[in-house]
C-alpha cells in the first residue's frame, strides 16, 4: 500500500525520534546505570542540551536579526523603527525562532517519557502565550512614544491608556494560560468567572480591593515600611511599620497607632517624606513679622557701627560704593534723605540674615536657600527664613531650626527693628496705667 506524503514524513520522523533516544539509552546502560536510571538520566541530560542549544540559537538569532534590522534603521530617516529598537520588540520577535524549534524537538527528545513531554508542550505553550504579549506590550509602548511627539496628543493621558491596555492584556494572557494548563477553553472559564465574580467580590471585597492597592502601591514604590507620611484624614502622622493585604499601620510620633485601609492610598492622598529624608535637607520656612513703624533709613553713624559685623562688613561696603555712584550720577541732593538711595535697617538686617545663613555649617549649601520680604499685613512685614537643613532627623532639624531664629531674634535689636507682637494683658494694664497718670497730672 502506497502512503501518503504526510504519513511518509510522519513514518519518517518515528524512526529518526528511535533512533537518536535508543543511541543516547544504550549509552547510558553500557556505562552501567539500570533501565529506569537509564531514562531519567538520559531525559535531563538531553533537557539541559536542549536548553543550552536554544539559548545559543536565540542568542544568535537576536543578534542577527537586531543587526540586519539596525542596517536599515540607519539608512531610514523614519523614527518608528528606532522606537521597536528602543522598546525590544525585534528583540521579543527573535524569541520565536527557538521557541518553534523546542516546540519541533521536544518529541524526539522525550520520546520514552510521555507526561514529561506533555509537561514541556504546555511550557513552551505558555511560553509562546508570554512572548506575543511582550510584543503587543511593547507595540503599544512604541505607539504612546510615537503619539507623544505630535501636538495634537501632547495633552493626553497615553500613560494611563497604557496602564489599561496592559491591564488587558494580562486578563487575556492569564485566561490563555489558564485555558493551556487545565485544558478548560477560554470561553467556559470566562462563563465560570463571570457566575463566581459576584460572589466574589461581596464576600472578598476588602481583600481585593486590599490586592489591587497592594499591587499599584508595590509597582508605584509610593510607600515603603520606614517611610514617614501624613495623612490628614486619617489622623496619620508618622511612620509607617507595616503593610500588608488589608491595611498600613503608621505609629504615629505620640506613639499611637493609625490603621489605615490599604484601598483609602488609591483614593486619599497622602504626603510621603521620604523624598525630604533621602534628599539630605529639610525645609527650614519661617517668617519673622517686623513692625511696620520701626522701618527706616539708618545713618552713616548706625552704618559704621553695623560695619564692625565681620560677616555684614563686605555687603556694606559693596552697597556703599552703589549708593554713592548712583547718587552722584543721578546728582541727588543729599539734604532730603528721600532723594537718591540710602540703606535702610530692614535691608542690612536680610543681608545679615542672609549672611549669617551661608556661613551656618547646619544648612545645606546644596539647596535653595534666601531671605524674602513678603507682602506686608497687620502683623507688619513678614522677613522670611526660607533654607534647608543638612540633617533631616526630627530631633536634630528642631534644633538646628531653633538656633536659627534664636540668634536672628537676638539680633534684630542692632539693627534698631522690632518684632510685632500682639498686646498681652501686662502691655494693657501699663498702658491703663500710663493713661491714668496722665489724666492726674
Amino acid at each position: 500500500m502506497q502512503l501518503s506524503t504526510t504519513d511518509y514524513l510522519e513514518e519518517i520522523n518515528k524512526q529518526s525520534q528511535s533512533k537518536f533516544y535508543d543511541w543516547s539509552y544504550h549509552k547510558l546502560l553500557q556505562a552501567g546505570f539500570n533501565s529506569e536510571w537509564a531514562h531519567t538520566i538520559n531525559s535531563i541530560v538531553l533537557l539541559f542540551l536542549v536548553i543550552l542549544i536554544l539559548l545559543i540559537i536565540d542568542f544568535i538569532a537576536r543578534k542577527v536579526i537586531l543587526s540586519v534590522v539596525t542596517r536599515f534603521i540607519i539608512k531610514s530617516k523614519n523614527s518608528i523603527d528606532d522606537y521597536l529598537i528602543k522598546n525590544k520588540t525585534l528583540k521579543y520577535i527573535s524569541h520565536f525562532i527557538p521557541l518553534f524549534i523546542a516546540q519541533q524537538i521536544s518529541p524526539i527528545i522525550f520520546l520514552g517519557f510521555p507526561n514529561w513531554l506533555e509537561a514541556i508542550n504546555k511550557g513552551i505553550e505558555i511560553l509562546l502565550v508570554l512572548n506575543i504579549m511582550l510584543i503587543v506590550h511593547s507595540a503599544l509602548k512604541t505607539l504612546r512614544d510615537i503619539l507623544k511627539t505630535r501636538k495634537s496628543f501632547a495633552d493626553k493621558p497615553l500613560e494611563s491608556y497604557l496602564q489599561v491596555s496592559q491591564i488587558v492584556l494580562i486578563c487575556i494572557g492569564g485566561t490563555i494560560t489558564f485555558s493551556i494548563l487545565t485544558g478548560i477553553s477560554p470561553l467556559s472559564f470566562l462563563v465560570s468567572l463571570g457566575a463566581a465574580s459576584a460572589i466574589l467580590m461581596l464576600v472578598f471585597k476588602d481583600t481585593i480591593l486590599g490586592f489591587v492597592a497592594s499591587i499599584s502601591v508595590s509597582a508605584n514604590d509610593s510607600i515603603r515600611v520606614g517611610d514617614w507620611i501624613e495623612m490628614p484624614k486619617h489622623n496619620a502622622d508618622g511612620t509607617v511599620i507595616e503593610i500588608n493585604l488589608n491595611n498600613v499601620k503608621v505609629q504615629n510620633f505620640d506613639k499611637t497607632i493609625t490603621t489605615i485601609p490599604t484601598h483609602t492610598l488609591l483614593i486619599d492622598s497622602f504626603k510621603n517624606y521620604r523624598g525630604m529624608q533621602t534628599s539630605g535637607g529639610r525645609r527650614i520656612k519661617r517668617a519673622i513679622n517686623i513692625k511696620i513703624s520701626t522701618i527706616r533709613f539708618m545713618t552713616e553713624e548706625e552704618i559704621k557701627d553695623l560695619e564692625r559685623i565681620q560677616i555684614l562688613k563686605p555687603f556694606i561696603e559693596q552697597r556703599r560704593l552703589e549708593i554713592s555712584e548712583y547718587n552722584n550720577r543721578s546728582q541727588a541732593d543729599q539734604s532730603m534723605p528721600v532723594n537718591g538711595r540710602k540703606m535702610t535697617n530692614i535691608g542690612l538686617f536680610r543681608a545679615y540674615a542672609t549672611a549669617y545663613i551661608r556661613q551656618n555649617p547646619n544648612i545645606n549649601k546644596d539647596m535653595i536657600s534666601m531671605v524674602r520680604q513678603m507682602d506686608p499685613t497687620e502683623h507688619g512685614v513678614p522677613l522670611e527664613i526660607y533654607v534647608f537643613s543638612n540633617d533631616t532627623r526630627f530631633e536634630i532639624y528642631e534644633g538646628i531650626r531653633s538656633d536659627l531664629f534664636d540668634h536672628l531674634f537676638a539680633v534684630i535689636t542692632y539693627f534698631k527693628l522690632e518684632v510685632f507682637e500682639s498686646p498681652a494683658s501686662d502691655d494693657l494694664r501699663n498702658l491703663s496705667i500710663k493713661i491714668n497718670h496722665t489724666h492726674l497730672q
